[in-house]
């Protein structure tokens, strides 16, 4: 044979074998098909394992997804877009600091107002614990906090009661004040009653004009207290006899401006004060980081805790295909007697455990995907739903089918033909 007909002939049995390999994979699957046609309740039952485990996979990673949406809009509401700004001391001594100016002041807000762009509200805050007296009787372990208008904004507070005092109290001096919904309740018995009354800081007359609360609940760890009365800035800086401010408060147009506001604010202030001074410039952008890394955390957990229910789907399947290996024994036998191959018979029970799975999947897809997709059309709630849990979800059920069918498929394939004829 010369060269020419060899690669020809060549060529000819490479074409047989990939047609007979083709044509093998179709057999396969249309058999698979018609064992599943013959025995659809059987069918039914085995997939149902995985519809459950997959449809868990989805709704676990949406539960997942809200809740971590819900917390951190929660966060957002305290004051993730400001940026807390106090004195950490230096090396001066108590003379130095008062002669040099290091404790932050009014003139320090206005100078980051007009220096650091993007600062859309800013605010001092002066804290005291004066005497504070209703109709003689002395009130103690009160804060009083001196603060401007914008305050509220920063802090996202709510007045449900009254109003809040606004720059033109804040500029005529006004002796007003606005009072924590707890303070109010304790004193007066209810929100409305606490509205008008008065009472003296240091034999000072002031008249509560409004009932105040936070957005959302810090657990603590803001300044305000269950007992605190705000008071305009301007009033509570002639109770102490100085212009320094605990802290001072800014708040930024955006989170994302954040951390180089932070930076900017300190360098303004620096320049404004000796070079050995320290300030601190904090911000809750870590505590966002924080609970979005351990949200997600929470939700891969959860998701693996899920899949449990498909490898208890995949044990189903596996004992399903050994008895169904069993029972199909002589149809197996023959197969072999009229030529099937080892590779043959593994990929038919293979390819049916697969999909069982797949189909399984597929259904436990749309059903996990059903759930917040109806909570969308006929309520007003806006589940998230991730395409990440979808591929997942797929590919989890797809490995499960291979991994538990590989067995039955294997014992399939090993039969003795003779033996497997034997079987009644």
């Amino acid at each position: 044979m010369n060269p020419i007909e060899q690669s020809r002939h060549t060529d000819f049995q490479q074409t047989l074998l990939s047609a007979r390999r083709t044509m093998l994979l179709s057999e396969i699957l249309k058999l698979a098909v018609d064992n599943f046609r013959l025995s659809k309740m059987r069918f039914a039952l085995t997939a149902l394992g995985m519809v459950i485990g997959t449809a868990s996979v989805i709704l676990v990673v949406t539960i997942g997804l809200t809740g971590k949406k819900y917390i951190m809009e929660e966060i957002q509401k305290v004051e993730t877009n400001s940026v807390e700004l106090e004195y950490a001391g230096g090396g001066a001594t108590n003379t130095e600091r008062v002669l040099y100016n290091d404790y932050l002041t009014r003139d320090d807000e206005k100078a980051v107002d007009a220096q650091v762009p993007g600062v859309l509200y800013s605010s001092p805050v002066l804290g005291m614990h004066d005497r504070i007296s209703f109709g003689g009787g002395v009130v103690k372990d009160t804060l009083v906090l001196g603060v401007s208008p914008q305050y509220q904004n920063i802090r996202n507070l709510l007045v449900p009661v009254g109003r809040f005092f606004d720059e033109n109290d804040e500029a005529a001096h006004i002796k007003c004040a606005v009072v924590t919904e707890h303070f109010a309740r304790e004193r007066f018995g209810s929100y409305d009653a606490a509205v008008g009354q008065n009472f003296e800081i240091s034999g000072i007359p002031f008249t509560i004009i409004g009932v105040f609360r936070e957005s959302v609940e810090d657990f603590g760890e803001s300044e305000i207290q269950d007992q605190t009365i705000l008071i305009p800035f301007s009033v509570a800086r002639y109770f102490t006899g100085t212009d320094a401010v605990n802290q001072i408060y800014f708040s930024m147009r955006s989170m994302d401006e954040v951390p180089e506001a932070a930076k900017e604010i300190v360098r303004v202030i620096h320049a404004r004060h000796r070079p050995d001074s320290v300030y601190q410039a904090q911000t809750l952008r870590e505590l966002l980081a924080m609970a979005d890394k351990i949200t997600t955390a929470l939700t891969a957990i959860l998701v693996l805790v899920a899949t449990v229910t498909l490898a208890v789907g995949g044990v189903g399947i596996m004992n399903i295909m050994l008895a169904n290996v069993r029972s199909r024994t002589r149809e197996i036998g023959i197969r072999k007697a009229l030529g099937a191959t080892n590779r043959e018979i593994k990929l038919q029970f293979l390819a049916e455990a697969v999909i069982i799975s797949l189909v399984g999947g597929i259904v436990g897809t749309l059903v996990g995907l059903a759930v917040p997709l109806s909570f969308r059309m006929f309520t007003n709630f806006d589940l998230p739903i991730s395409g990440w849990s979808v591929a997942i979800a797929l590919a989890a059920a797809t490995s499960v089918g291979v991994f538990f069918g590989t067995m039955p498929a294997t014992r399939a394939a090993q039969l003795d033909p003779v033996e497997a004829l034997r079987d009644e």
